[in-house]
């Protein structure tokens, strides 16, 4: 005799909330197992298709595992050092910034600013104040980062989860499927399948949208000339998950480096006299970059790696890492992206239920 429906979601609702719970307590403790787990997710389809090829699961693993650790090994000596000396330069020069960009608003407008407007003492602060406070937060961040994760967990944990529930993925979920309540079984696999679908278009398609956008901007901001370029090209990739919000922060901080790098940096030399000129066509070549960074993502990338729609509103997005960050820390925004496209994939289905339920359409049964 099956249980009754009121019943099971008495149950079901009752183990969400121990799920919510020992989440709530276990908090940054469980961290390297969340991270492992969206590393193993992340790198399945990749260690499935290796052994489409004719290699064993072991074996896949293992190849997995070296590539990662080879890329770690060049991101530590190569990438991670500089990309943390232009930060913290970055930080350093940004009262030169606004010194120059005030000279420049001084030479331009004499009549508007003067060295005792409110504007003037204004901008000149700013400067001091970003230093000050930039310095401040990279500090607090670093401690923050070696505080959550120290180097036991990135090196030694999170690894060894990452490899372990990938090598076993496979049976792990047939595990799961088999503990399915066999009333539902069929829905819940379809809703599985659909959160899956969901997951993986966002998740692995933005995230390596975010990586080829990343490497795409460092690496034309640096052959362009531009200081910082690192930093801008990281900085813009990693928020490029949110729609427009990674091409417009990104965009407005590398063309306001540019200003600063470029506005009046050319020497033109005349007999006594010695001017100065903007290079216009470096600060384009800038703008022009993150344009073209924008048109590719946007017809080429996104609808390939992403797809049409994965089910996740961008203020949806950012309401579920704020709900969770706040709830639950760090490890709170890990799960947020996830469990956003789960509630996602249940409202959907439940608005289905309710349009083909009589609640919806009545006795009468019309549309």
């Amino acid at each position: 005799m099956a249980l009754p429906v009121r019943d099971q979601l008495k149950y079901w609702g009752i183990a969400a909330a121990v799920f919510l719970v020992v989440l709530w307590f276990l908090g940054n403790v469980i961290m390297p197992f969340v991270l492992g787990g969206a590393i193993a997710y992340c790198l399945d389809p990749i260690a499935d298709r290796l052994q489409k090829l004719g290699l064993t699961r072991v074996a896949s693993v293992v190849v997995i595992t070296l590539v990662a650790t080879l890329v770690f090994i060049l991101l530590i000596l190569l990438v991670i050092p500089l990309l943390i000396e232009q930060t913290t330069s970055l930080i350093n020069t940004a009262p030169e910034v606004f010194n120059r960009l005030r000279d420049g608003l001084f030479e331009r407008f004499p009549d508007l600013l003067d060295s005792e407007s409110t504007i003037s003492k204004q901008l000149s602060s700013i400067g001091e104040t970003i230093q000050a406070r930039g310095v401040e937060l990279l500090n607090v961040g670093l401690s923050s980062a070696l505080g959550l994760l120290n180097v036991l967990v990135l090196l030694v944990i999170v690894p060894v989860v990452a490899f372990y529930m990938l090598l076993d993925w496979d049976h792990m979920t047939a595990k799961i499927d088999s503990m399915l309540p066999r009333d539902h079984v069929d829905t819940v696999r379809m809703l599985a399948r659909d959160i899956d679908r969901t997951l993986a278009s966002f998740i692995r398609g933005q995230g390596t949208v975010c990586l080829i956008l990343g490497t795409y901007y460092a690496v034309a901001l640096m052959l362009a000339g531009l200081n910082f370029g690192l930093i801008v090209g990281f900085v813009a990739g990693l928020i490029t998950f949110i729609p427009y919000v990674g091409a417009v922060v990104g965009g407005a901080l590398a063309i306001g480096l540019a200003l600063f790098q470029f506005w009046g940096s050319v020497e033109v030399v005349d007999g006594d006299t010695v001017t100065y000129s903007t290079n216009w066509l470096r600060i384009a070549l800038i703008a022009g970059i993150f344009a073209i960074g924008q048109f590719v993502e946007g017809n080429i990338l996104t609808p390939k790696l992403v797809g049409g729609s994965v089910g996740l509103h961008p203020v949806w997005l950012l309401f579920a890492l704020s709900v969770f960050g706040s709830l639950f820390g760090f490890v709170g925004m890990l799960v947020a992206v996830p469990i956003a496209a789960m509630i996602g994939v249940l409202a959907r289905w439940g608005i289905d239920q309710y349009r083909a339920s009589l609640l919806y359409r009545g006795k009468s049964g019309g549309d």
